[in-house]
């Protein structure tokens, strides 16, 4: 599951990278300068893992991750190839979730493409642009439908309503999400990869005590000050505490993790405590999949108890007791929390 960092150029993308997955990444002043995607591992913030690696006595803690694709700055006329467009969108097209950094901080040393600071504008020219590319991408395939439909193949019928249904949304300047598809008119237009169809979580990128406008705080977002949680990252724990500096880091990957669709599952014991991400809705063996296929394959039941009623249990000889330690099967939902034993 992936997240793309995109934006306009010089917004700041790169130095959010850099502070996410404490890589060495370019950052240099100017448009173009990242070109292949810079691609880094994330750690899931998650203060319950600390609590079970103590009651555990843990030898090691393993958190949850995420990738965090670091994309070149898309600009104006990207969709007809402008700057490097063509290759970006293609790059953006391979992610799950989108995270668009918005400038809002002013710093007339840090040339804006558009010569000014105008956030909705620019969230409105990379809207624009994975529009257009979608456009695009529809027109190709309702092409292809209407050759199918000249041999009567009903089921091409169908396909070309629905992307026509998306193709008049693009048209009117929306994006696909925008559609009002049914789960089952969304299977038929998923395999077209549509950019816009991908949930944007907006970081508008400030300095210091900048103001975002409400319009700007309708959209699913995250504020973080970029340059100064780059220096956090190179400041020790002890300093930040002394400064009063906090992150704003850890919000944003948690929106970007639910926004991924996933929840998270607790394993704990001597050896180790770990967390396990896994997409919502998953049953207790599409879990077990997630620490190895015979969890899945060969499932017979999980033990199941929920983090909260472990730790205020103590122990998990109490938790039994209790009757909060509870034997679940192959039809159980896992909830984000759950600390899962399973049986083969």
């Amino acid at each position: 599951m992936k997240i793309g960092i995109v934006g306009l150029p010089n917004v700041g993308k790169s130095t959010l990278f850099k502070a996410l997955t404490k890589k060495q990444v370019d950052i240099s002043n100017y448009p173009f300068c990242t070109i292949e995607p810079n691609v880094g591992i994330v750690p899931v913030p998650d203060e319950r893992l600390q609590m079970l690696t103590q009651f555990s006595n843990s030898k090691k803690t393993v958190p949850a991750v995420i990738e965090f694709f670091d994309i070149a700055g898309l600009v104006k006329g990207a969709a007809e190839g402008e700057g490097l467009g063509n290759k970006f969108l293609s790059h953006i097209r391979e992610v799950d979730v989108i995270a668009e950094v918005v400038r809002v901080f002013e710093n007339e040393k840090i040339i804006h493409v558009h010569k000014k600071i105008d956030p909705e504008n620019d969230i409105s020219v990379i809207e624009t642009e994975l529009i257009l590319a979608d456009s695009e991408t529809t027109d190709k395939r309702i092409g292809g439908l209407a050759k199918d439909m000249k041999s009567r193949n009903k089921e091409a019928e169908k396909r070309m309503t629905i992307v026509r249904k998306v193709k008049q949304t693009l048209d009117s300047g929306k994006a696909a999400r925008e559609s009002s598809l049914s789960p089952d008119e969304f299977a038929f237009v998923k395999d077209l990869h549509l950019l816009t169809f991908k949930p944007v979580l907006y970081v508008y990128n400030v300095s210091g005590s900048d103001k975002i406008s409400d319009g700007l705080a309708k959209k699913n977002h995250v504020i973080a000050d970029i340059k100064i949680e780059e220096e956090l990252m190179e400041m020790e724990e002890h300093d930040k505490r002394e400064l009063g500096f906090s992150s704003n880091l850890g919000d944003l990957i948690k929106k970007a993790y639910e926004m991924l669709g996933l929840i998270t599952f607790l394993t704990t014991g001597e050896d180790e405590t770990r967390a396990w991400a896994i997409k919502k809705g998953s049953n207790a063996p599409e879990a077990g999949a997630a620490i190895h296929t015979d969890f899945q394959e060969k499932f017979i039941r999980a033990s199941v108890i929920h983090y909260n009623k472990l730790i205020e249990a103590g122990s998990m000889q109490k938790a039994r007791e209790h009757g909060w330690l509870r034997t679940e099967g192959k039809d159980y939902i896992v909830s984000d929390g759950d600390v899962i034993e399973f049986k083969i």
